[in-house]
């Protein structure tokens, strides 16, 4: 690990002025990780600014048919809660148990890790990102491999998610990271179907193919036969791009026939 500067503001201003001052700086949320990657020496920050002193960061609330989650909530608070059933089976998925309680919302949305979990939530539950600087929504906030929409200096102090007629969470994990291979959220909301997929691609996107399949037709048979383009999915040693389109079908029937 490299030497750096360590500061814990107590205001979202302080925060971010310190980000502007600083020569290369890292927002600290959980860790999960930036603390990793600092002590395999693949980043060196001059600053690393923690967010966990910041007040309002954290917990969950209903108004109406939205829930709002803090940035700076765990996502084993996320497991627990019953707001969105999907969505915290989806947190229980998470990792560990080391991992669900360090680990938060907005440090997670913000890393844009193409094989997290809750990307596919932010897509497919009419989110609203909410920042220092305003709010994003949720189908824009993604833009590509660890890149996000986030302005320099941004931080992330809130998501609300629309709480959907009915939900499910599929994934495909890694054996050893639990992170998702791919993973499928569907969700119904009246007349619309959103399915939003993680871990196929460079980052979290709505399969619209998919969806105009299932708002037809609501049953896991209404997805056989729909072309799912791998040409831009990633491709590892876990898993060709193809057979993540593969994935990405066979998850979505899984959902849908979980929801009924």
């Amino acid at each position: 690990m490299y030497q750096f500067n360590y500061h814990k503001p107590s205001t979202l201003t302080e925060a971010t002025s310190r980000m502007v001052e600083a020569e290369e700086g890292a927002y600290l949320s959980g860790g999960m990780t930036l603390i990793p990657t600092l002590k395999q020496r693949l980043a060196a920050p001059s600053d690393v600014i923690d967010l966990s002193g910041l007040p309002g960061m954290s917990g969950i609330s209903i108004d109406g048919d939205i829930v709002s989650i803090g940035a700076m909530t765990r996502h084993a608070e996320v497991a627990a809660s019953d707001a969105i059933p999907a969505l915290a089976e989806l947190a229980g998925g998470i990792g560990d148990a080391h991992v669900r309680n360090r680990g938060t919302l907005g440090g997670s949305i913000a890393n844009s890790d193409p094989a997290a979990d809750y990307p596919a939530a932010i897509v497919a539950l009419d989110s609203t990102v909410r920042t220092s600087i305003g709010p994003i929504a949720g189908g824009d906030f993604f833009t590509g491999l660890f890149e996000t929409a986030l302005r320099e200096g941004e931080i992330v102090t809130s998501v609300d998610f629309r709480i959907p007629d009915a939900a499910a969470y599929e994934k495909f994990p890694n054996p050893a990271s639990r992170y998702a291979v791919v993973g499928v959220m569907v969700a119904r909301c009246g007349d619309a179907v959103c399915v939003g997929v993680t871990g196929a691609g460079p980052h979290a996107f709505r399969a619209t193919a998919l969806e105009e399949a299932l708002a037809a037709d609501f049953s896991p048979g209404a997805v056989d036969g729909v072309a799912v383009d791998s040409s831009d999915f990633n491709a590892d040693i876990h898993a060709s791009a193809e057979y993540r389109a593969h994935l990405v079908g066979v998850l979505t029937k899984r959902a849908v026939a979980r929801i009924g």
